[in-house]
């Protein structure tokens, strides 16, 4: 197809062009030869009259027409695939589709598990990629480059569509034959005791973690944990404490040596969302999907 001179498959290069910066590693992206990509960037280059990438130094960076063209052209490709790349209708049954999902092992051990079973039973050809939280997993659904975002309420991105899934509490967790603790644990202890805290891989804090620094300021920090499901591990056979969301904490509690104590503050609710991106709103596909991990997270407990 072309487009006022341009073709328009030249769109999906010229995307990768503006996000690599570097013509081979977009030739690798499009599975092109370096010199066959240079050719597109030449075309490129003619029909904007601009140099779109420059070189400077030992690398290239992107001209201002070329920075300007960034948000638009993804727009434009992520349209066209809401459009023309998924099918009208959606057999369960029948369908072959991967999806890519991005949650923390928390979601995916009180919630995305039972979803996953579900889906297998009723829809067996469909595949999925979970991922786990990451510093950019936002910039990747408002891409396109991922279906689903499952996230803390107060990390969504305004202008995607969104739906409640559940909330939740959070509780202290320690070991059954800690002799320092009592029935009860006391705001003296909770400060004095060793802590098990989660961490992303990436160095930042959790919710939680933040939201206490900033109301009682520090505690103990003996382990750092880079999942919410090695918490307990660090926890069993020790004094140390850890702080977790009430429904992972049941079910810890269920499987291992360990005790649930209320915290000595009042702890905030957390309440998870779910994220798609506004192009895939009437996908059906994705429509489906969703309402699939709904129907499992309203079923959940209250907690």
């Amino acid at each position: 197809m072309r487009y006022q001179r341009i073709d328009l498959n030249l769109l999906s290069a010229l995307d990768a062009l503006l996000t690599e910066r570097n013509v081979t590693r977009a030739a690798e992206r499009m599975h092109m030869t370096q010199s066959a990509m240079s050719g597109v960037l030449a075309r490129l280059r003619d029909y904007f009259g601009d140099p779109l990438l420059v070189q400077v130094g030992r690398t290239m960076q992107l001209s201002p027409r070329a920075e300007s063209l960034i948000a638009p052209v993804r727009d434009i490709l992520l349209q066209v695939d809401a459009t023309l790349g998924v099918k009208p209708e959606f057999a369960p049954a029948e369908a072959e589709r991967k999806f890519r999902i991005i949650a923390s092992d928390y979601v995916s051990q009180v919630l995305l598990t039972e979803v996953l079973r579900r889906i297998a039973r009723a829809a067996p050809r469909l595949s999925f990629d979970v991922r786990p939280t990451y510093a950019g997993m936002a910039e990747d659904l408002d891409k396109g480059r991922v279906d689903f975002l499952v996230t803390p309420a107060h990390l969504t991105l305004a202008e995607h569509p969104q739906e409640v899934l559940f909330d939740d509490t959070y509780h202290v967790i320690a070991c059954q034959q800690n002799t320092r603790l009592g029935a009860r644990i006391s705001a003296e202890d909770y400060r004095a005791l060793g802590h098990v805290v989660y961490q992303e891989e990436q160095g930042s804090n959790p919710w939680f973690e933040q939201w206490y620094a900033n109301q009682h300021g520090s505690r103990r920090i003996e382990v750092v944990a880079h999942g919410f499901l090695l918490m307990p591990r660090f926890v069993v056979g020790t004094e140390r404490i850890a702080t977790i969301q009430t429904r992972l904490a049941h079910q810890f509690v269920q499987a291992m040596p360990l005790r649930l104590l209320e915290p000595p503050f009042d702890a905030p609710r957390l309440t998870e969302v779910l994220q798609w991106h506004r192009y895939r709103d009437e996908d059906p596909g994705v429509r489906w999907v969703r309402a699939q991990i709904a129907e499992v997270a309203h079923a959940m407990p209250a907690m």
